[in-house]
C-alpha cells in the first residue's frame, strides 16, 4: 500500500522527462544542425585564412593564430546560437553576459598568458625580427629558431636555447643584429711613439684592405689615430663585413693577421707596455754591488 503512491510519483515525472524530451528533441536536432554548419564554416573560414596568409606572403605561425582566431570566433556564436535553440530562455544577451564576466575571471586568472599570446600576435604582424636573426635583449644573445604564441626560442652561441616570453621581447628593447647583410666592426691598433703615425695609417688601411672578409666595395675602411696611449699612439681601425657572429669573428682575427704581418713587413714596431720608475735619490749602484760581493766572499 505505500509503494503505491511512490509509483505514482515516479510514473509522473518520467512521464514529465517523457513529454519534454519529446518536446526538446527537435531542438537538439536543429542545435546539431547549427553545430555541423558551425563546424563546415569554420573548415572554410580557416581554409581561406591560410589561402590568403600564402597570398600575402604572411608568417606560418601568423597565419596559424588567424585560423585559430577566427576559428575559435565562429565556434563561440555556433554554441550561442545552439544553446538559445535548445533553451529558449537563454537570450544571446544573458550568455554574453555570462560569458563576459567568465572572461575578466578567467583573464585576472591568466594574466601573463594572455599579456604572453597578445604580444605574441603583435610581434608576428609586426615582425621586428625573423626567424633565423640574431638579436640580444634582456641578456639573451642568439638566434631565433621559433616564434609562437606564447614564447619565442632563441639559440645562443654556445648552443643552449633559452625560451624567452614574449611579453619581454615586446616591452623590452631588442637588437637586432642580421637586420642588415653587413655590419661595422673596429679594433684597436697601437704604434710605438717614435714612428711616422702617417705611414703607419697608410700600412694598416692597406693590410685590413687585403682581407677577404673584409668589404670594401660596399663601405670604405676607415682608420683614424684615436689617442694617445701610455706606451703607443692608437689607431682605430673600422671596416665593414657579414652581420653573423661568426663573420664578425672571422674577419676580425683576419683583419689582426694581416696588420700585424704588414707592420712586422715594415718594421712599425707594436709596443709592450713600457714602465719609467722615478727614485727621489739616486741610487749608487757600483757601491752595492761591491757590498753584496763582499758578503758573499764572507
Amino acid at each position: 500500500m505505500e509503494l503505491a503512491p511512490i509509483t505514482a510519483a515516479l510514473a509522473d515525472k518520467l512521464t514529465e522527462y517523457g513529454d519534454a524530451l519529446v518536446v526538446i528533441t527537435p531542438r537538439i536536432a536543429v542545435a546539431v544542425v547549427v553545430l555541423l554548419i558551425t563546424w563546415g564554416v569554420t573548415s572554410l573560414a580557416r581554409a581561406l585564412v591560410r589561402r590568403l596568409g600564402k597570398r600575402f606572403h604572411l608568417r606560418p605561425n601568423l597565419v596559424d593564430v588567424l585560423a585559430m582566431i577566427a576559428g575559435v570566433g565562429l565556434w563561440l556564436v555556433g554554441i550561442l546560437l545552439a544553446l538559445t535553440v535548445v533553451f529558449p530562455s537563454i537570450t544571446p544577451g544573458k550568455a554574453l553576459t555570462t560569458l563576459g564576466l567568465g572572461s575578466v575571471a578567467i583573464g585576472f586568472a591568466f594574466k601573463d598568458t594572455f599579456e604572453n599570446f597578445l604580444a605574441g600576435i603583435l610581434i608576428l604582424l609586426r615582425e621586428p625580427f625573423r626567424i633565423g636573426d640574431h638579436i640580444e635583449c634582456d641578456d639573451v644573445e642568439g638566434q631565433v629558431e621559433e616564434i609562437t604564441i606564447r614564447d619565442s626560442h632563441v639559440r645562443q652561441t654556445d648552443g643552449q636555447r633559452v625560451v624567452v616570453p614574449n611579453h619581454i621581447l615586446f616591452q623590452n628593447a631588442v637588437v637586432v643584429r642580421t637586420d642588415r647583410d653587413l655590419r661595422r666592426t673596429t679594433i684597436i691598433c697601437g704604434v710605438a711613439y717614435g714612428e711616422d703615425v702617417d705611414a703607419a695609417r697608410s700600412i694598416i688601411e692597406q693590410a685590413v684592405t687585403r682581407v677577404d672578409t673584409v668589404r670594401d666595395d660596399v663601405k670604405d675602411v676607415e682608420v683614424f689615430a684615436q689617442a694617445f696611449g701610455a706606451s703607443s699612439v692608437d689607431f682605430e681601425v673600422t671596416w665593414w663585413t657579414g652581420s653573423r657572429p661568426i663573420d664578425i669573428r672571422r674577419s676580425r682575427d683576419q683583419v689582426i693577421a694581416s696588420v700585424k704581418r704588414a707592420l712586422d713587413d715594415a718594421g712599425i714596431e707594436i709596443p709592450f707596455p713600457y714602465r719609467t720608475l722615478t727614485f727621489k735619490e739616486p741610487l749608487d749602484l757600483k757601491a752595492e754591488a761591491l757590498q753584496s760581493q763582499q758578503a758573499q766572499r764572507a
